[in-house]
């Protein structure tokens, strides 16, 4: 397989790093390297920096149907080059080509295509004071100026496009890093920015890690906002970071989502769709489902339709067309999932299929894959059941009352989304309301309007994206008053 060497894309341009130094990235599917990507430092930010500064007051000031048509052409151009991305993004992050295809690059392209037009349909609020004194007031929503961001492997031209679209369709430039597990596909979207005719300096990407390139971004002085996707340990450590420098920050952290399953509902359907929500993209995704609760009446007729389904949801080589689900994405995470798998059946639980259960196909030897794994007999303070894992793992239990699957629900640090199985609509309602959680989907799953608020409670993230809360998010709110004589 030939391999891809990296460069950053400042100011229009492609540069090698000042360090000269770079990362090994490795196909999941294999395990050998398949990229050579910049581990970029302090010195490659601040010059990616510079340039965002220098094209901001001009970019800041097109007018928005420029800023729409540029926005616009990108799209274009990445969805004539659809399938060359969606290869791409396969080989890089270990997800079946077909999920690629189907999900990642379409949502890419449909980013920018939705805040191209967003920005053409925006009111602002204006209100007229009568009294004493007669005034018209106004807002305006200005551009902040640099934003910085910084997106993660699991979806990483999906969630990286996420991020620039609002930002520069609101009239900032921005500095973005990838995460270093997958970047080509984000260095391959700086093309495109040139060939639509994005001026220099715009959008900048500079690859590396988080502890250099990442953390010299968030704590540049001229970078006023962060926008940031990953776990919430990184969270935690941007806001410390930039509690003292006052920084607009949007945090989408971990999820330990809760599926709750009543016994009013067609098991066929919900058990399919259950399948997809918790073993979609190997379960590497902060939305999927890793808890679920269903009702004693048909646990076990549940569990039983569940494993089989797990069984039959394929795993093997990504680029198979027929294939469900591909490979972890390293080596390390690999070990990770593979670790809270051997502690479930050390300390308890019951794994029914999976890891350690269920053989894997033969054209998945040297890779990072595990089976879709289903657990149950563990205990809710279990730390299968608490933390994050961020894999192909599912741990199953009844219940028999409203009050004691809300508990368990509600009873991690995390709060992103939860899904809900019923065909009882006030029951829908009523559970829905006492989720701690910042989306529910009731019989579905994924199922994304972007103009709807999309975030998490608890540690789960701070701040909200959509069309309306990326615009506040990523513009700063002007009051303009002005006296009417």
């Amino acid at each position: 397989m030939s391999r891809h060497q990296l460069s950053n894309f400042i100011g229009g341009k492609f540069v090698d790093p000042i360090n000269s130094a770079y990362l090994d990235s490795c196909n999941p599917a294999t395990g050998q390297v398949f990229a050579k990507v910049p581990r970029s430092g302090k010195e490659d930010v601040d010059d990616a920096v510079s340039c965002a500064l220098k094209a901001f007051p001009s970019w800041s000031e097109q007018p928005t149907q420029f800023r729409s048509k540029v926005m616009l052409k990108i799209a274009d151009i990445l969805e004539s080059r659809l399938d060359e991305f969606a290869k791409l993004e396969s080989q890089d992050q270990g997800k079946p080509i077909t999920v690629a295809k189907a999900i990642d690059i379409p949502r890419a392209i449909y980013n920018f295509r939705f805040f191209a037009t967003y920005i053409l349909h925006m009111v602002e609020e204006q209100r007229t004071l009568d009294g004493p004194i007669r005034a018209l007031s106004y807002v305006q929503h200005m551009p902040v100026g640099v934003a910085g961001l910084i997106s993660p492997w699991n979806l990483p031209l999906y969630l990286l496009t996420w991020k620039i679209a609002p930002a520069i369709a609101f009239g900032n430039t921005c500095v973005a890093k990838p995460s270093e597990l997958t970047s080509l596909t984000a260095y391959k979207l700086c093309g495109v920015f040139n060939e639509a005719g994005l001026p220099p300096g715009v959008v900048n990407i500079v690859f590396g890690l988080g502890p250099d390139a990442g953390e010299a971004l968030v704590c540049h002085p001229e970078v006023p906002l962060i926008s940031f996707t990953g776990s919430t340990l990184v969270g935690n450590r941007i806001a410390e970071l930039t509690a003292p420098m006052c920084k607009k920050l949007s945090l989408e952290l971990g999820g330990k989502n809760a599926g709750i399953v009543y016994e009013d509902v067609d098991l066929d359907e919900c058990v399919d769709a259950c399948i997809r929500s918790s073993f979609s993209n190997q379960g590497e995704i902060c939305l999927c489902t890793s808890r679920l609760y269903i009702h004693h009446s048909i646990y076990n007729d549940f569990l039983n339709r569940f494993v089989t389904a797990a069984r039959n949801f394929r795993v093997g080589d990504p680029s198979d067309p027929n294939v469900n689900m591909g490979a972890l994405v390293s080596a390390q995470h690999y070990e990770k999932v593979k670790g809270y798998i051997e502690l479930a059946a050390s300390s308890g639980g019951v794994v029914h299929c999976g890891l350690g259960v269920d053989e894997l196909p033969q054209d998945c030897r040297g890779g990072h894959y595990i089976a879709p794994t289903v657990i149950t007999g563990l205990t809710e303070s279990s730390p299968c059941i608490q933390d994050e894992i961020f894999g192909p793992v599912v741990c199953i239990s009844s219940f028999q009352t409203d009050e004691e699957v809300l508990k368990k629900a509600n009873g991690v640090r995390y709060g992103l989304c939860a899904t809900l199985w019923t065909k009882d609509v006030n029951r829908a309602l009523t559970i829905s309301r006492k989720l701690r959680v910042g989306t529910v989907w009731t019989n579905c799953w994924l199922v994304r309007d972007l103009h709807m608020p999309f975030g998490g409670m608890k540690m789960s993230g701070v701040g909200r994206e959509s069309g309306a809360d990326s615009k506040h998010f990523f513009t700063e709110a002007k009051t303009v008053c002005l006296r009417i004589k």
